[in-house]
């Protein structure tokens, strides 16, 4: 079967890339004779790579990399994939060898080459290892397509983001064309040489001239009217690091096309992709059927101009050969960043294996733009039916629909949670989804205390259930936070004024909590941060615990203080629980912020209990330290086993969490097992846990590792998993998923059990490269779930949410 898209591709190409040698690649240095009588490149800094609109015919492709040798080995990653993002080929340049401070070494270059077969937007996809920032690097590109943009791409730092474009090479002249912010747009560049820089717009009109001052540094400020075209901004020599407003850096919500940091050094190969990114997605679908059966895919048409437009449709068939395929408009008219799903409707033949076809996206207009996305029916049962490779390693743009077939029919904007009779509750940013009978509902308004029916945004994704089958969360409802309740089999909420504000957690379901009252549920409230300590907050953290009101209402009570120093929360990986609670006690757990000039082990960690007949606090209870001091990641996580037994995880962001179990049931006051690494060495972050129905505690956190055998040199994020029988040593940390690429990831895992101890771990990974990362638009969150306890893992059906 050839791949999507690229009939006619020699087989060769898509064997493993260690393959000595590939059809179609070349690799030589610098010291060697050059193809094609090879001329020298523009040079840049930083990752990224290119988007290249390719007509029919061949395309190729030529990188360079230049090892720096400033730190430590780099290794260039670079992959090319199609319009439909198969990965058409893949190839490391490795580091050169030399000594650091050495200087720059030889020039490695490899050449990519395919038949393009129909228009679209390829890829060229590089990163490297240990330099995500692109310090230690220089990289370019030939090509023989005529239209390409550049997209500058770094990995991810806690800072805003920016994208300067770094220019390595002095020896020639050269330009960077780009399109600005619309209105007035500052250009600033440093590490430049003597002369100046001349700026031209879109009408090839000098717009001024750009001093350099003997510091190497140039200024000045424009205006730009339209969006349409591209300015050009011409170095005497390409060297520099170069900041422009709209293309480096962006102000977040203030219009125009923030993290696109589009450009091109040749005015020649610009293309529209500013208007046309993500027009259609997803890029492919992989569908798993039997002879006869009929379904539907959708797909997404989106509109990323700044006005309204319309976009045609079609399909196309490889080789010619249709098959029963129905799409239900020729054309759909958007607005400004609308989008419209688009359904397309088949039948599987009855003869044969494999059926393609591709969905064609072409801007009405004269844009001078086309892609399109692939559909792929292969006849049988798809993997996803099975339990999957653990650990499951992730590849670049091959995601579980393709690896595994996996199209759940459930919403994957969260992870899910499990009322009473073990019925599914999915939250998204607007939205509750329940599963009432055979069918989901979306809730996306509540009953506030006037009687309206307002519509909510949600603040966070947990939902928390009590023993009367209640469904509750927390939510903003006209700038206001909002306690939600719907009772037993409602799909109305009523919305409840929490008085304040902050961030909130409630109490969920994590094994063995369910009460008879609603859930208790906690508010950080952010009072200081520390500019020499990035990540020190200072909280004033209370309680709330909300009872039922005799007409069946809710009162949502006095807040209740626990500290005035808590470090606040983490909760966008992990979910930790911070409050658990059994019959009269609710039990909290909190780290705290510690004075910057002591010298403490780590973030300390308390728990405190709240008598709910007494009204009482005890006294919070130390449980142990979690390092490093004074970081928000290190938020604690409680549950507690049948027996009431509270147990805590202490948070730690790149070390091992600390285990601690209460000496009495029930109690946080009556004493503490002393803490202990749940694991020598583990570079843990980001606690989700629950305890089963054995009273077995199971953990997932994001790991740090470091094997050669998934990349060539640097650390990488993975997903993993520790489970803990009762009386027994936690186990082996056990990596369930492992990262694309390498370098910073994390997964926003989410942890939760059903009723019946089933295991449902939802995650959405995140590379730490831009460029892969904003290439597709929206969520790739997957759902997978163990029934044994965490023996094995299979991605998750409809019928695992229902059992």
């Amino acid at each position: 079967m050839d791949a999507p898209g690229i009939e006619g591709v020699s087989r060769r190409v898509f064997k493993p890339f260690c393959c000595a040698l590939l059809a179609g690649l070349l690799l030589w240095t610098a010291d060697a004779p050059a193809a094609d009588g090879w001329q020298t490149s523009f040079q840049f800094g930083g990752c990224g790579g290119v988007y290249f609109l390719a007509s029919p015919g061949e395309l190729w492709v030529e990188v360079e990399k230049r090892d720096l040798n400033r730190r430590g080995a780099t290794h260039l990653r670079a992959i090319l994939v199609g319009p439909d993002r198969h990965v058409l080929v893949e190839e490391w340049l490795a580091d050169d060898g030399r000594e650091k401070g050495s200087g720059p070494g030889p020039v490695q270059r490899v050449r990519f080459e395919t038949p393009v077969l129909r228009e679209g937007v390829y890829a060229l996809n590089i990163t490297v290892t240990t330099d995500r920032y692109g310090m230690d690097t220089a990289w370019g590109f030939r090509t023989n397509c005529s239209r390409y943009l550049v997209e500058t791409s770094r990995g991810h730092r806690d800072a805003p983001h920016e994208e300067p474009l770094v220019l390595l090479t002095p020896g020639v002249s050269g330009d960077v064309c780009f399109l600005p912010q619309v209105g007035e747009f500052a250009v600033e560049a440093s590490d430049l040489t003597a002369g100046a820089l001349t700026l031209y717009d879109p009408q090839g009109k000098e717009a001024g001239v750009l001093k350099v001052s003997e510091k190497g540094e140039a200024s000045g400020t424009f205006r730009n009217d339209t969006a349409a075209a591209p300015w050009r901004l011409h170095f005497p020599k390409f060297k520099g690091v170069v900041q422009i407003d709209g293309v480096t850096r962006w102000a977040e919500g203030e219009g125009g096309f923030e993290n696109l940091s589009l450009w091109t050094p040749h005015a020649e190969s610009w293309f529209n992709f500013h208007d046309n990114r993500w027009l259609l997605t997803p890029y492919r679908c992989t569908v798993y059927a039997d002879a006869g059966a009929e379904g539907r895919v959708v797909f997404s048409v989106h509109n990323n101009a700044p006005g309204a437009r319309k976009v045609a449709l079609g399909l196309e068939f490889p080789g010619d050969r249709p098959w029963s395929v129905e799409l239900p408009a020729r054309e759909v008219t958007l607005g400004p960043d609308e989008a419209i799903e688009v359904a397309l409707r088949y039948r599987v033949p009855a003869e044969g294996d494999t059926w393609t076809c591709h969905l064609r996206a072409t801007p009405v207009g004269g844009t001078a733009f086309s892609t399109y996305s692939t559909l792929e029916l292969r006849r049988g049962t798809a993997p996803a039916a099975e339990a999957i490779p653990i650990p499951h390693v992730l590849r670049p743009y091959n995601h579980e629909n393709e690896r595994f077939g996996y199209l759940p029919d459930y919403p994957l904007t969260n992870e899910v949670y499990f009322d009473v009779n073990n019925q599914p509750v999915i939250t998204s940013g607007s939205a509750i989804t329940l599963r009432r009978g055979n069918s989901w509902h979306e809730i996306t308004s509540a009953r506030n205390s006037d009687g309206e029916e307002r519509p909510f945004r949600l603040a966070m994704s947990k939902v928390a259930f009590d023993q009367a089958n209640g469904i509750y969360t927390i939510a903003i409802q006209d700038e206001e936070p909002v306690f939600l309740h719907a009772p037993d089999g409602a799909t109305a909420f009523r919305a409840y004024r929490i008085p304040g504000e902050g961030r909130f957690d409630i109490e969920q379901f994590s094994g063995h909590n369910l009460s008879g009252n609603p859930p208790a549920f906690i508010r950080n409230t952010l009072t200081a941060t520390d500019p020499k300590v990035f990540w020190r907050r200072v909280n004033d953290l209370v309680l709330f615990v909300p009872e039922k009101t005799q007409d069946g209402g809710i009162s949502i009570g006095n807040p209740i203080p626990l500290s005035n120093k808590s470090i606040g929360l983490s909760m966008h990986s992990g979910i930790p629980s911070s409050v658990v609670s059994r019959g009269r006690n609710v039990h909290v757990a909190w780290g705290e912020a510690t004075d910057p000039e002591k010298k403490v082990p780590g973030v300390p960690t308390f728990v405190a209990t709240y008598d709910r007949e007494t009204g009482g606090v005890s006294e919070p209870a130390f449980v142990g330290y979690g390092p490093p001091a004074n970081d928000v990641h290190n938020s604690p996580c409680i549950t507690m086993d049948s027996q009431g037994y509270l147990h805590v995880l202490v948070g730690t962001h790149g070390r091992t969490f600390k285990y601690a179990r209460s000496l009495e049931p029930n109690n946080a006051g009556g004493g503490w097992t002393q803490p202990e690494n749940i694991g020598p060495g583990l570079r843990q972050t980001y606690v989700g846990l629950v305890c089963d129905q054995d009273d077995t505690l199971h953990l997932v956190f994001r790991l740090w590792l470091s094997d050669t055998a998934y990349f060539p040199a640097s650390s990488f994020g993975s997903l993993a998993y520790m489970s803990k029988r009762p009386g027994e040593p936690w186990s082996e940390a056990r990596p369930l998923i492992i990262a694309a690429f390498s370098d910073y990831s994390i997964f926003y895992h989410r942890l939760t059990i059903d009723r019946k101890g089933g295991l449902f771990l939802s995650y959405d990974y995140w590379s730490t490269y831009w460029f892969y990362r904003t290439d597709h638009r929206g969520s790739r969150r997957a759902l997978i779930t163990s029934p044994d306890q965490g023996a094995t893992w299979k991605m998750g059906a409809l019928e695992d949410l229902l059992r």
